[in-house]
């Protein structure tokens, strides 16, 4: 099976290209292109793995280069968008393009080719949690333009599915984090700052709860996608079923480190009042009844092996100074 992941450049997606080279697929990463000849993370990809992943450089954004690249594939994992919150509210426009015009490439060549497609949604889908655990069925509520362009690029791969019978799966992940997370998330800012020297860190708002998932447990969900006749035309969330709070988080991470800090409220890192997601914790019954998925990092124990893995790959000098740790990222 041949297998197209588009933003295979990007953190979780070139944690999945490696996830499936291991697995045995032909894989082909769509990456996005630039002057230097850049594929992202998957520069860092052991060679033996690299000389099995077929390169593409496009823009997701380009029908034709988009159709171009899969050509001759049997399956797409559509992960390419733009995901930072802060950085929607400045400058829409461009998650609309990447977000819902990106999607609607993936899926109008996908329908002329007879590929299978897997779309990635996100859990900011559903705002602030009305109840819990978040199922499936639970209300989407736009709380910033990045979330707003997810629920228009999850609805429009779901009218494909209904509209022409494109085989189409919606994978929900609530929040993945590991080693090569951006710098604008807030477990890679609390490691990093810590990891930088510092005895204070600057954080956002603190009270937010989150379902965090490694980064090994979201990728095999996906994979587990590919398989699944009875998750098409569903959408099924990837979770952990365990929530705990941004300042937890933080105190967490500090012990994982052994390093005593106090955390120093940051006003620019506050969300507008009414675009924060106070809380996310998700159900996560129907990835296991349909995909025959479940964490194998979940709970507080499971995230305290999470936290590990990811703050000692963190904490290598040649991973560390990737970040600029005394910057907040947008």
């Amino acid at each position: 099976m041949k297998i197209l992941v588009t933003g295979a450049d990007g953190f979780i997606g070139s944690h999945l290209c490696e996830f499936l080279v291991q697995k045995g697929y032909q894989v082909k990463a769509f990456t996005m292109y630039n002057s230097f000849g850049n594929n992202g993370w998957l520069d860092t990809t052991a060679p033996e793995t690299l000389k099995h992943i077929e390169f593409f450089a496009g823009d997701i954004r380009d029908p034709n280069g988009v159709r171009t690249a899969m050509k001759g594939v049997d399956v797409v994992l559509h992960l390419a968008a733009l995901i930072a919150i802060p950085y929607s509210y400045h400058s829409p426009d461009s998650y609309i393009d990447t977000n819902i015009k990106g999607t609607l490439n993936v899926v109008q060549a996908a329908r002329d080719f007879g590929i299978r497609v897997v779309h990635t949604s996100t859990s900011e889908v559903y705002g602030t949690a009305q109840y819990v655990p978040i199922d499936e069925l639970h209300p989407l509520v736009g709380q910033s333009p990045y979330s707003a362009s997810k629920i228009g690029a999850d609805q429009l791969a779901l009218s494909f599915y209904r509209s022409f019978e494109l085989p189409v799966t919606v994978i929900r992940p609530f929040n993945t984090y590991g080693p090569r997370q951006s710098a604008r998330a807030v477990i890679p800012t609390i490691i990093g700052q810590i990891a930088a020297g510092a005895s204070e860190i600057k954080l956002g708002a603190l009270t937010p709860t989150r379902d965090f998932n490694f980064v090994l447990d979201t990728v095999a969900g996906f994979e587990k996608a590919i398989h699944s006749e009875k998750a098409i035309g569903e959408v099924v969330n990837l979770g952990s079923n365990f929530e705990i709070s941004i300042g937890d988080t933080a105190k967490m991470i500090a012990d994982v480190m052994n390093k005593d800090v106090s955390i120093l409220l940051d006003e620019q890192r506050l969300r507008p009042k009414d675009s924060e997601v106070d809380r996310l914790y998700a159900s996560n019954s129907k990835a296991k009844e349909l995909l025959g998925w479940q964490p194998k990092y979940g709970g507080l124990e499971g995230f305290k092996n999470g936290l590990t893995a990811t703050v000692d790959w963190f904490i290598e000098p040649r991973n560390l100074a990737k970040y600029k740790t005394d910057t907040y990222n947008v």
